[in-house]
């Protein structure tokens, strides 16, 4: 059992059929009976809800407070901001009655066509309109503002094709929605709100991401700019992980929002929205885990340490429990989550298989000789090296372990990153290289026929204008045109 249990497609072979089966075999989600939308298992969301509270308060360190907002939007809210309506028509399911009834020819229950909605409502595919509505009647004046608000929420999208956690229906995320008295206000918080998702994603995802600016054609629906930060897979493609808009007034227009400014007059609201999803779970999995199954960073693991005691009878389980009580407290005490398994259902062997397969980091094994000894095995989940360590002071030892694998993840999959990010300058050597799965800097001419074509032939999108890199000008690898700077090129998720 414990080899069917590690028994995964390589992800040379099939990266894809490894990323399905790594989710389902570590206990992260599994499909629903509702097409594209996933059930969140426990094990998945413990580590969501880990995410999700690191985030909370960094966005109340920044000054922002959490609310709620309906799930159903008045369809005609949509149309009133044209670029808005435009990027997600095709994603937004309808709600068109609202009661159902017994059909008298049998055939079970049937909509009751007397009950049509007099306004057509959407299941959110973001919030951007019903909270503006809103925020219409919270602001009157430049005293009101700024309006600093984040929602925790789910979201509905229909999309064609899924993938658990990546690409959903029905996904779980955050949304913040701020209104500023000034351009200079919303444009520094869409800023700051990236580099709050930076921080996040490199401190405690251990993944690094490059921050930049998305090219218009890429721009969220409705935002004068769309900030990004994008993140390198194991395949090579890229993973949006974050976005931060400044919608300028876009939206105020849209639903006649202003204020009364110092002058005593009146102008439209600034406004900036950001968001990040249980994409970021993907983000976890694809830049870390190995074909042993998930590999977690300890800042975000619901179990950063796991203790199997190894024994033959009933006595030699008492006293090994006796000898690791102390220790689980001093963990405890240290705010490190530890699980001290000595449920007697499985044997030593599947639960080393089952919490390698979910990413454990730190695992240690200790038996009645070990006590007699005074040591202990230790295995680090992301090198998969056992060593036998004193007793005496494992606590420490294995706090700057999980330090230390914190550290080393993310500076693996920086060189990983680094490795396979290059320069190219011509348009038939990019065609080549970016089957390879890389990252390419490349000279582009700043126009949306050569963006387009580029993606066309080569499946290729430009992930982002970077704040940080080479500026220096050139010309365009298609065109030949003049080109201010390298943007950043991949296929992606």
């Amino acid at each position: 059992m414990a080899k069917e249990l590690k028994n995964f497609t390589k992800r040379s072979d099939n990266y894809s059929q490894w990323y399905n089966e790594l989710v389902a075999k570590a206990d992260l989600a599994e499909q629903s009976a509702v097409r594209g939308c996933m059930v969140i298992k426990p094990y998945g969301y413990a580590i969501w809800e880990k995410m999700q509270r690191q985030l909370d308060d960094m966005f109340k360190a920044t000054g922002h407070q959490n609310a709620y907002f309906p799930l159903l939007i008045p369809k005609s809210f949509l149309s009133r901001e044209a670029d808005h309506v435009e990027g997600f028509a095709k994603e937004c399911a309808v709600v068109t009655h609202y009661r159902l009834k017994n059909d008298p020819e049998g055939n079970g229950v049937v909509v009751d066509p007397a009950a049509r909605l007099e306004e057509e409502l959407i299941i959110r595919p973001t919030s951007e309109t019903i909270i503006w509505n809103t925020y219409k009647n919270w602001i009157h004046s430049y005293r009101d503002l700024p309006i600093l608000v984040n929602q925790w929420a789910n979201v509905f999208r229909w999309e064609m094709r899924t993938r658990m956690f990546l690409r959903t229906a029905e996904f779980l995320w955050q949304e913040g929605h701020t209104a500023h008295a000034t351009r200079e206000e919303a444009e520094k918080e869409s800023r700051k709100m990236l580099d709050v998702y930076a921080d996040f994603a490199q401190n405690y995802m251990a993944v690094p991401v490059i921050k930049g600016v998305k090219t218009p054609s890429e721009r969220f629906a409705g935002a004068i700019d769309t900030f990004t930060i994008e993140a390198m897979m194991q395949d090579g493609k890229a993973l949006q992980s974050g976005t931060s808009h400044f919608l300028g007034q876009n939206f105020a227009k849209a639903f006649d929002v202003t204020f009364m400014n110092r002058e005593n007059k009146p102008e439209y609201v600034w406004a900036t929205s950001w968001g990040v999803s249980t994409r970021l779970m993907g983000a976890l999995i694809m830049t870390h885990s190995d074909d042993n199954g998930l590999v977690l960073p300890p800042a975000l693991a619901p179990v950063q340490v796991v203790i199997v005691p190894i024994y033959k009878n009933e006595e030699g389980l008492k006293e090994i429990s006796a000898k690791v009580e102390p220790i689980v407290d001093e963990f405890r005490r240290r705010g490190i989550s530890v699980k001290y398994d000595d449920a007697d259902n499985k044997r030593p062997g599947f639960k080393f298989a089952d919490y390698e397969v979910k990413g454990v980091p730190v695992r240690l094994a200790i038996g009645q000789r070990d006590i007699e000894e005074g040591t202990v095995e230790v295995m680090r989940r992301d090198t998969l090296e056992k060593e036998t360590y004193p007793i005496e002071g494992i606590v420490d030892h294995v706090a700057a372990e999980l330090d230390n694998i914190q550290e080393r993840l993310f500076e693996r999959a920086l060189e990983f990153r680094n490795r396979r990010t290059i320069i190219v300058d011509s348009y038939e050597e990019f065609k080549v290289k970016i089957e390879d799965g890389v990252f390419i800097l490349a000279h582009w001419d700043g126009t949306p026929e050569t963006e387009a074509k580029i993606k066309e032939e080569t499946k290729a999108t430009i992930r982002c204008i970077p704040f940080e890199g080479d500026t220096t000008p050139g010309v365009c690898m298609v065109t030949g045109k003049p080109s201010e700077r390298r943007v950043l090129f991949a296929r992606s998720y």
